[in-house]
């Protein structure tokens, strides 16, 4: 019962504990929530200050296992961190493939070794520059030897630096370049301390003095520059660093054992020193020098020219005038003593009448002073009172001067006046010509022509107003041919004459009957001439008169051979009638009565002579037409003479003549027909017994000699003391020609002799010719090769 009573009170007493526990246990968990909380907020602001760092982890486990924040990959320009080391290359993206390799090589070696290392990489296709430090992981953050790596982004700081870098290498290159051309200068450099000695000279100084070296000038103190009027180059330099302003004169001093003329220049550079250098116008002051001597000897050539040349100053000064601009402006030679302005030169020309006459001349004389400021060449032509034409330029010079030429073209415009008459007086000749002409340029096209050319062509005057072209003008006349393909023949004379500098002509046949003759002549000025003549006229009477020539050409060789066939016919008779006479003669006809043995005597000789006579006949007509035939032999010219002279003794003695036949010299033997030239000889001795009167004497003289070329000769004379021939019948004589009795006309000479002779002897290579005086006899002269 006790215990019942004390049971409420225990039980009161458990649930009080029991409330207090579990009160003490939410406020415990209470707290350790707080705590937790605290803890996680204090977790999630470290891994936001993290993720917000310069600078992020990596781990890496032994396995090759990583843990890294996504920012990670983003900095890498991956998707997202992959779980393996290995894997931080992808396909163009992360680290490239060697600085991954060396990243796993330093991971491994400080995973084993503790060993901490740097490295820096850049990732694929990206400009950030990353910096990675690793260590060997704290147990507390991975136990089992993992390695920290910590990366950086240091891309602003390596731009900078990068910056930097190129900054001083600009500045070292600058430097150094600066200094090379200082060296390198052609000219004396030099810089100075402020009390005026030398610090630093270049090679070009060192040369210039003649020293070993640059260090040994400025230790000797070697000046280039002599002192002038006992003031030293330093003390120059001094002053120029105490005025704080540039210095620069013109001194002279020897280099290379040479007088040079230097351009000196002191620039005073703060508190530090002075600068200097010296350039070399030895050159330039030449050719001021040779620019002087140029000018003078140019003013001397302008003095030797035809037209006036004048020049002017910036101010409008006269500066030179030759002498054919003083003559044709009639100035004083004393002018360029006192140089007038441009103005006052216009002033004095119009005082002179050397200027138009114009209305307003100070309006006029103004626009002349606007040449000036005139931005190109200007040109006029003055006419003057006097009948002066004058050629004005004015040529503007870059000096703001001016160049004035006058030319007198007065005696040029009147041969120009002279040559428009002469060209005026060429149209009207060309056009009353009878020919048809055209002048033709060397690229073909037609420039000059008369009516007469189109007339004959058929040609409009419209389309010879173009100057057509060569190839359009035979395309136009083409049609108007006979056969239109000999057009191209025209122009081929008209090409010759224009390129090839060749006279050729040519005949043509128009459509209409009429037929031209054209003729392509090369003129002086390198045109071509056409000359075309309507020869319809003339030709037709060629075509009557070659047809009549060759109708006496065949008449001719009708008679010829009517001739020869004569004399043969002839030849046969006469032997039968000589045959029978002679037979007659020996009494084979029975005794004949002395009459009848005369008359058979008589016809005996009339033979004879007939059948010489009918020889002589073919052996001309033959020779004439060029078919005489040659027996040849060798002859002795002597006895050859002799004998044709003995069978003309009868008839020396009957004409009551002598003859007289000499030689000289050693006769060579001659080649010749024998019957032929006998015949030859004897006809010009026959000559010779014939014209000689009675009781004469005939002289026959055989001789050798050289003819006019050279050539040896056997020369045969024969010579009679006749009356003798005047010289227009002995030019006829051997042709069988004489001069008729009332001197008027010419007559055929009765017989064949003469000119049956000159055929034989010239059928031999040989010549006859005549020499008589009247009253003095005749000489023929026979010369045969």
């Amino acid at each position: 019962m006790e215990f019942s009573r004390f049971l409420p009170v225990l039980i009161g007493l458990l649930l009080g504990a029991w409330t207090m526990a579990a009160a003490w246990a939410v406020l415990a968990a209470r707290a350790r929530q707080n705590r937790a909380e605290h803890q996680l907020r204090s977790a999630r602001r470290l891994g936001r200050m993290v993720e917000e760092s310069p600078a992020l982890p990596l781990l890496v486990r032994t396995d090759g296992r990583i843990e890294a924040s996504p920012r990670l990959g983003q900095w890498l320009g991956l998707d997202g961190v992959p779980q393996y080391l290995s894997e931080l290359d992808g396909n163009g993206k992360g680290l490239p493939a060697d600085k991954l390799a060396e990243l796993t090589e330093a991971v491994r070696r400080c995973q084993k070794t503790a060993a901490p290392f740097r490295m820096v990489a850049t990732p694929h296709g990206s400009s950030r520059s990353l910096a990675l430090r690793g260590h060997l992981a704290d147990p507390q953050v991975s136990p089992g030897g993992a390695a920290m790596v910590w990366v950086f982004d240091f891309s602003d700081s390596e731009t900078e630096l990068t910056r930097l870098r190129d900054e001083a290498a600009r500045a070292r290159g600058d430097f150094h370049a600066l200094v090379s051309l200082i060296e390198a200068a052609p000219m004396p450099m030099w810089f100075r301390r402020p009390d005026g000695e030398l610090q630093l000279v270049n090679h070009a100084y060192v040369a210039a003095v003649g020293a070993e070296s640059a260090d040994a000038v400025v230790a000797k103190g070697t000046e280039l520059i002599e002192a002038v009027d006992g003031i030293a180059p330093g003390h120059v330099a001094r002053q120029a660093m105490e005025k704080g302003i540039p210095i620069e004169r013109i001194v002279s001093t020897t280099i290379d054992g040479q007088r040079r003329a230097l351009r000196v220049s002191d620039l005073p550079l703060g508190d530090d020193g002075v600068a200097g250098y010296a350039v070399d116008i030895e050159d330039l002051e030449e050719m001021s020098r040779s620019f002087r001597a140029f000018r003078e000897a140019q003013r001397a050539l302008l003095d030797q020219l035809s037209a006036g040349v004048a020049q002017f100053d910036a101010k409008r000064r006269l500066t030179f005038a030759n002498q054919p601009f003083q003559r044709l402006f009639k100035l004083d030679g004393r002018i360029l003593v006192d140089p007038p302005a441009f103005e006052r030169l216009l002033d004095a020309a119009r005082d002179a009448g050397r200027v138009p006459e114009v209305r307003d001349f100070p309006a006029w004389r103004r626009e002349k002073a606007a040449w000036f400021s005139a931005g190109s060449t200007q040109e006029e032509p003055w006419a003057l009172a006097d009948g002066t034409h004058l050629r004005i330029v004015a040529q503007p010079v870059p000096d703001g001067g001016l160049l004035l030429i006058v030319e007198d073209r007065t005696e040029q415009l009147r041969l120009s006046a002279m040559r428009d008459t002469l060209l005026r007086t060429r149209t009207a000749t060309f056009d009353s010509l009878f020919e048809s002409i055209a002048v033709f340029a060397p690229d073909g096209r037609m420039q000059i022509w008369n009516r007469r050319f189109a007339a004959d062509w058929g040609l409009e005057n419209e389309f010879l107003d173009t100057h057509p072209h060569i190839e359009a003008l035979l395309r136009k006349i083409a049609s108007r041919l006979k056969r239109p393909v000999e057009a191209e023949t025209v122009g081929n004379v008209v090409r010759a004459a224009t390129l090839d500098r060749n006279q050729t002509g040519g005949r043509i046949a128009l459509a209409d009957g009429r037929m031209l003759e054209f003729a392509g002549v090369p003129l002086p000025d390198g045109n071509g001439l056409l000359a075309v003549l309507d020869i319809t006229d003339s030709q037709k009477a060629e075509d009557a008169l070659r047809e009549s020539n060759a109708a006496l050409i065949e008449a001719d060789a009708i008679k010829t051979r009517f001739l020869a066939n004569m004399s043969k016919e002839l030849r046969t008779p006469l032997t039968s009638i000589g045959g029978f006479a002679e037979m007659l003669e020996t009494g084979l006809g029975g005794d004949l009565s002395d009459a009848g043995k005369d008359y058979v005597v008589s016809i005996i000789t009339a033979s004879a002579q007939l059948g010489e006579h009918i020889d002589s006949l073919l052996d001309l007509s033959q020779s004439e037409a060029g078919l005489l035939p040659l027996k040849l032999e060798e002859i002795d010219p002597m006895p050859f003479v002799r004998t044709v002279v003995e069978e003309r003794a009868g008839r020396l003695q009957k004409a009551g003549l002598t003859l007289d036949l000499q030689a000289n010299g050693l006769m060579r033997p001659l080649v010749a027909d024998r019957r032929r030239l006998a015949r030859a000889i004897g006809h010009i001795v026959d000559n010779a017994i014939a014209a000689s009167p009675r009781g004469a004497r005939v002289l026959v003289h055989v001789s050798r000699r050289k003819s006019a070329a050279g050539e040896d000769v056997v020369r045969i004379v024969v010579q009679d003391k006749g009356a003798g021939l005047d010289s227009r019948s002995l030019a006829r004589a051997l042709d069988g020609m004489k001069v008729s009795a009332d001197g008027k006309s010419v007559d055929r000479r009765q017989g064949l002799g003469l000119p049956l002779a000159r055929q034989l002897v010239e059928a031999h290579g040989g010549s006859l010719r005549l020499a008589s005086e009247p009253g003095k006899g005749t000489s023929a002269i026979i010369e045969l090769p």
